[in-house]
């Protein structure tokens, strides 16, 4: 095929993988199936749960999954295989969702949650970037800068072991425990928005959120010592400010707590 006409393709496969996020409406690119993109989750949350040491107090984990059950019975996503678990690790502030609804608390972060509200702030938050597919949206965008565009099952053919390591980078499979590639601020930023409604949706008080990252930047101190949650997830007088300006819009979403 001519370059003009490679060129055509790809511009042809790009406008057909253009989407919008849900409840935002912004426009993204994706080269990445949802199946794919599930199947990379699933690998990852295997390799790093074998690594860590799961939590057996009885009460906490039970609220992770409660909480969890909540949340992602909100985002309404059936073809996602849900599974949440506590990680016993005190000195870890941290929680991430990887593709297809594999989430992980670690117990770090549970005293600056305080509350199942405050839990719901974080599973919210991590929960929104796997409905917005931010993954697969980061690695869309790495397979458009390193391999021209193609998208993840034709570079899977031509250039395996490349695109096998962009997909470890973009999903955390081979990585120490919670320092998985961070999100961009525009993603955090979204993520925010459609955790808020999330929780909402769940019967959750959305405005716990403006208490709780207060909480997270009084822990963080200094940037060089901010708990991994922070060094992914910025914290700041601007973010708190832009949250307390979207309540209107996540209570519009409030339902009554079961």
């Amino acid at each position: 095929m001519t370059s003009p006409g490679r060129r055509l393709l790809l511009l042809l496969a790009a406008a057909a993988a253009c989407q919008s996020v849900p409840y935002t409406d912004r426009s993204r690119l994706l080269l990445v199936s949802a199946s794919e993109e599930a199947s990379l989750g699933v690998s990852a949350y295997k390799e790093e749960l074998s690594k860590a040491k799961l939590s057996t107090e009885a009460e906490a984990v039970a609220m992770v999954r409660r909480v969890g059950e909540r949340i992602a019975a909100a985002a309404d996503k059936p073809d996602f295989k849900w599974e949440f678990n506590l990680i016993d690790d005190p000195k870890t502030v941290n929680a991430w969702c990887l593709p297809g609804g594999k989430v992980a608390v670690y117990s770090g972060i549970l005293p600056i949650t305080r509350d199942e509200t405050g839990l719901a702030v974080v599973m919210g938050h991590e929960i929104a970037h796997a409905v917005a597919r931010h993954g697969s949206e980061r690695m869309s965008q790495g397979l458009l800068a390193q391999l021209g565009g193609v998208a993840l099952g034709a570079a899977m053919a031509t250039k395996p072991e490349a695109t096998q390591q962009l997909a470890q980078q973009a999903y955390g499979a081979g990585a120490a425990v919670g320092v998985l590639l961070p999100f961009s601020r525009a993603h955090e930023s979204e993520a925010d928005r459609i955790g808020l409604i999330l929780m909402a949706k769940a019967g959750y008080e959305p405005g716990a959120a403006v208490g709780f990252w207060g909480r997270m930047a009084q822990a963080a101190g200094g940037k060089d010592s901010a708990p991994a949650f922070l060094r992914t997830h910025p914290a700041d007088a601007k973010r708190i400010a832009d949250i307390e300006a979207r309540l209107p819009e996540a209570r519009g979403h409030l339902k009554k707590a079961p």
